[in-house]
């Protein structure tokens, strides 16, 4: 989602540029999608169609999820009809199939965030004119007949505006202590949640944290916080998101705790922010391979989400006492940093649309 909307922010600003242009934006996205009120802040046009998965869904959800696939392609060839775009892009999800099936004849450009690409991806980018990846390892998942083009991590401007003194003053902080920033994502990840609030005192008499516990924790998360010691509430920082703020939260840290989604191969090292990534464990291996990539550039640890309730205060500690590690690990992340790979993506779009402009396509 946040890929997507930097991606198109970076179109926006090529469109300024280039003021005889006519530039017009829809996203489409699922009726039930999260990202529709992110989308809407930003500005662009929402449409919805019916979307499910059916990829490892069991057999009794099976012919339901496919009659919505169907309703999808149906829905998705009335918004193209309409719309007549020049250019389609796609980062993943299951409603992205039902679109890309509909507008066949339109050119696509497919942008792989993960190591490894998603079900949905991976048949998309057999229709696809150009595939973006975020680092080179990818493009063994692909036919070397495709043009696959190492861009990197698309990650938004506003993440990037602040110093590290500015950011700890936004949190009422000063340079004291270390700071660790622990990430959930939207929902939450629950383990990580109870293993911190397991060793959180323990470990608040080292450090300072910024906790980000999702939706789901946050009413319990936010009771924790206010029965901590006086002497400790104030180095604990618990938010259920951050949006505009999350590049605060990422200049402010020394460290992050984190799953293993894409967002760790563009975000972190763009602040060249060491990490130790548990991956999530009840889903295929993107998280698991996204976190050994990292490892392999000596940018991060892996702790394995079984080991958590046991070992996170050991292996956050540890890291946070050996200064010289986290300064090897950070030079490590941060050589990984690729700054304009949203502008790298929004050219290609652009140039490809331009080529497509004029041409005589039958929509639906």
């Amino acid at each position: 989602m946040y890929p997507a909307i930097a991606v198109l922010q970076a179109v926006e600003e090529i469109h300024k540029t280039n003021k005889n242009d006519v530039c017009e934006i829809l996203w489409v996205g699922s009726e039930q999608g999260m990202e529709k009120e992110l989308v809407v802040r930003e500005l662009f046009t929402y449409r919805s169609i019916p979307a499910a998965g059916v990829h490892g869904v069991g057999l009794r959800a099976l012919p339901k999820n496919v009659w919505k696939v169907m309703r999808g392609i149906f829905a998705a060839r009335s918004i193209i009809k309409e719309f007549k775009p020049d250019v389609m892009f796609f980062t993943g999800g299951y409603v992205a199939f039902p679109v890309a099936i509909a507008g066949f004849r339109i050119p696509k450009l497919v942008f792989v965030p993960d190591i490894e690409p998603g079900f949905a991806l991976k048949l998309i980018s057999g229709m696809a004119d150009q595939i973006a990846v975020s680092v080179d390892a990818t493009k063994a998942y692909f036919s070397a007949k495709k043009h696959t083009v190492v861009t990197g991590y698309p990650t938004r401007e506003t993440l990037t505006y602040w110093d590290k003194e500015l950011a700890l003053t936004t949190f009422r902080w000063n340079k004291e202590y270390p700071v660790l920033l622990v990430v959930g994502g939207s929902l939450g990840a629950h383990s990580i949640n109870r293993a911190l609030i397991s060793v959180l005192e323990d470990l608040l008499q080292e450090m300072r944290i910024i906790h980000i516990t999702g939706k789901r924790d946050w009413t319990e998360l936010n009771e924790i916080k206010n029965s901590l010691p006086p002497d400790l509430k104030d180095r604990y920082q618990a938010f259920d998101y951050l949006h505009e703020l999350m590049g605060t939260a990422l200049t402010a840290a020394d460290l992050v705790l984190s799953r293993g989604g894409a967002s760790c191969l563009g975000e972190y090292p763009l602040f060249g922010l060491p990490a130790i990534i548990v991956p999530y464990p009840h889903a295929w291996r993107y998280q698991k391979l996204n976190a050994e990539y990292l490892v392999e550039k000596g940018a991060a640890l892996i702790l394995p989400d079984e080991e958590l309730p046991m070992r996170i205060k050991e292996v956050v500690l540890s890291l946070m006492r050996n200064k010289t590690r986290r300064k090897r690990m950070a030079h490590a992340m941060f050589s990984l940093r690729k700054p304009n790979s949203a502008l790298n993506i929004a050219e290609l779009l652009y140039r490809m649309a331009e080529k497509h402009d004029g041409e005589e396509v039958t929509y639906g």
